[in-house]
């Protein structure tokens, strides 16, 4: 088991930690609004994680051949959510550079911003397990990792100790990104910080652009 769990941590790492548009998303969302949402976007990529190690645990190469039909309907869709999450963080960014006491909560009354923050974290958990689970790539890639490593173990004890190991690999890299990001939150002037969260918004687009020249290629 311990083996089965080792390389299910090493798969997990193995897709969390390669940069891409969610790494991006979830730094950001520490940065605009703090550790706590970003929190719960990280938990949410690393659910759409565990989830895809457990069907490539379960059922293997099939599950990927049966997603195959629904690679390209799902990158389109994967685009058009880019996109959308991308302008309205730089619309978001835009609002701020207008009126940065907001955006740092000081011209906020407390209840309101808690209100705000709480009713949010459940959408934002929801948005990144849909995001995340919208990349076919994750489940083949976990598919061909279980098939191909030894040690990973047929029984559903070893199946079990891979899920978790993916599962609390990817989360803990989704965490630290969080943490990353609250921790600019509160020591990036309200100006830098406004051009960090351009920055990321833009790569975000890019990343939407270069899926879309795949798909025209």
């Amino acid at each position: 088991m311990i083996t089965s769990f080792l390389a299910g941590a090493a798969a997990g790492f193995g897709i969390a930690i390669p940069v891409g548009a969610i790494a991006i998303l979830i730094v950001e969302t520490g940065l605009r609004r703090g550790f706590r949402l970003a929190a719960a976007a990280g938990l949410g990529a690393a659910g759409a994680d565990g989830i895809y190690a457990f069907a490539a645990a379960a059922f293997g190469a099939a599950l990927a051949g049966l997603l195959a039909p629904y690679e390209t309907p799902l990158r389109v869709l994967a685009i058009v959510l880019l996109v959308a999450i991308a302008l309205r963080g730089l619309l978001g960014a835009s609002r701020a550079q207008r009126t940065p006491a907001t955006d740092d909560g000081a011209a906020m009354p407390a209840d309101v911003e808690a209100a705000e923050r709480g009713g949010s974290v459940l959408r934002t958990f929801g948005a990144f397990l849909g995001l995340t689970l919208l990349n076919p790539v994750t489940v083949t890639y976990f598919a061909a990792l279980i098939l191909g490593l030894a040690g990973t173990g047929v029984g559903p004890a070893e199946k079990a100790a891979f899920v978790a190991g993916a599962f609390l690999a990817s989360l803990s890299w989704q965490v630290l990104l969080a943490a990353v990001g609250a921790f600019l939150h509160r020591r990036l002037s309200p100006g830098l910080r406004v051009g960090v969260i351009v920055l990321g918004n833009t790569i975000v687009l890019l990343f939407a652009a270069v899926i879309a020249a795949d798909l025209v290629a």
